[in-house]
Order: C-alpha cells, then sequence, then structure tokens
C-alpha cells in the first residue's frame, strides 16, 4: 500500500500536462477520450474557464476560453470565422454591450 497522496480530476487538460506532471516526479493516470466524450468535455471545459476568467478576470484565463472556443470549432467543423461574423450580426440586429444597459425586469 502506497503513501502517496491522489488528487482526483476527471477534467479534460491541455496535451503537455501530464507530461508536466511526470517531470515534477508525480504519476498522471490518464484516457483518451472517444469523439462523443471529448465533445462533452470541451462543453465542460469552456465552462471552466469562463467561470475562472468570470472570478478572476485574468487576460490568461480568458485566452484559454479562447483556446478552447478554437478546439469546439475544429471538432464541430464550425468555422471560426463563421462564428465571427455572425456575433458582428447579432451585434448589428441588437446591439452590443458598450452601453451596459442591465435589464431589471419587465412590466406586464
Amino acid at each position: 500500500m502506497s503513501d502517496r497522496e491522489t488528487i482526483e480530476f476527471d477534467k479534460l487538460v491541455r496535451d503537455n500536462v501530464p507530461e508536466l506532471i511526470r517531470q515534477s516526479g508525480d504519476t498522471p493516470e490518464t484516457h483518451v477520450a472517444d469523439d462523443s466524450e471529448y465533445r462533452q468535455r470541451l462543453r465542460e471545459k469552456l465552462v471552466e474557464e469562463a467561470t475562472e476568467f468570470s472570478e478572476t478576470g485574468e487576460t490568461e484565463e480568458l485566452a484559454d476560453v479562447l483556446a478552447v472556443v478554437g478546439a469546439i470549432c475544429r471538432t464541430d467543423d464550425i468555422d471560426r470565422e463563421e462564428v465571427e461574423r455572425l456575433g458582428r450580426e447579432k451585434t448589428h440586429e441588437r446591439g452590443g454591450f458598450e452601453e451596459r444597459i442591465v435589464l431589471e425586469r419587465v412590466r406586464k
């Protein structure tokens, strides 16, 4: 029986993370996700990174959000330029967020 500590993660990580863990003297336990699991894990990762950015406001976390968006686009065969075009269209039709409007309620 080993007295080594085990830390559970169960999440998608960047490709070099297992090697970095080995270099630190620890032993990673990993598996390669199939297509279905990968798509689900990417969506979970998007929420994780967006939450981290929301909590810290750090530019590095925002870069992580963009990295996950890029991976989703590649995996789901989505043209990232098309996503950006759709964003511009939505901004043109519904506006952006520059005016800082907070909708408190709608009375009917």
